[in-house]
């Protein structure tokens, strides 16, 4: 390209002006026209949202969210935050059937008294004493009175130490008093030398 030509095209360009187009609202060119706008140096994609079944690709599943994997990431526990669950022990309702692992149970029924010492973590009756045995029917004048409570006391005591159980717990039952028959009950086995735990 000769000087006379670069002469030529800086007369021509200088001559002709390029035509000067409002500026579109959307960023990109209109067609047919000249823009030089930052936006219009990126293409223009079209996507459609909808696959076409001639392509063999699977349509989406309808059920299925897109954004099912971040929903997941956001209702994930930290590793700090203990998951709760409904019935889950505390510490002393789990430790506590090896930490006091003998149980005294004493029934009062309209005829008798019954009183037994059970292992907790077997389930196995160490000691019985009741006022239903034959011993006790024949010999006791009542078998529900004041007296009859001190004679199970002092063998629930003495059959306790015999399989070496000195220690046992008492759990009173909803809304149940140690008063009366029951506090006369526990009192004598103590004073026997049974620690209640």
């Amino acid at each position: 390209m000769g000087w006379s030509s670069a002469t030529a095209c800086a007369s021509l360009s200088s001559s002709t002006p390029l035509p000067r187009l409002p500026p579109s609202r959307t960023g990109t060119p209109i067609p047919g026209s000249l823009s030089f706008s930052w936006l219009s140096s990126f293409p223009t994609l079209t996507l459609s949202a909808s696959r076409s079944r001639s392509s063999g690709i699977n349509p989406p599943n309808p059920s299925r969210s897109d954004d099912s994997f971040i929903r997941a990431a956001w209702t994930r526990r930290s590793r700090g935050e203990a998951a709760k669950k409904p019935n889950r022990k505390s510490w002393k309702q789990r430790t506590d059937m090896y930490m006091r692992p003998f149980l005294l149970n004493v029934f009062f029924s309209k005829r008798f008294i019954h009183a037994k010492v059970v292992h907790r973590g077997t389930s196995k009756v160490i000691c019985v004493a009741t006022t239903n045995a034959k011993d006790l029917r024949n010999s006791l004048p009542s078998l529900i009175d004041h007296n009859a409570c001190r004679v199970v006391g002092n063998l629930i005591a003495q059959r306790s130490m015999e399989a070496d159980v000195y220690a046992v717990a008492y759990e009173p039952r909803k809304d149940e008093r140690i008063e009366g028959r029951l506090g006369i009950v526990l009192d004598t086995i103590k004073e026997n030398g049974i620690i209640f735990a």
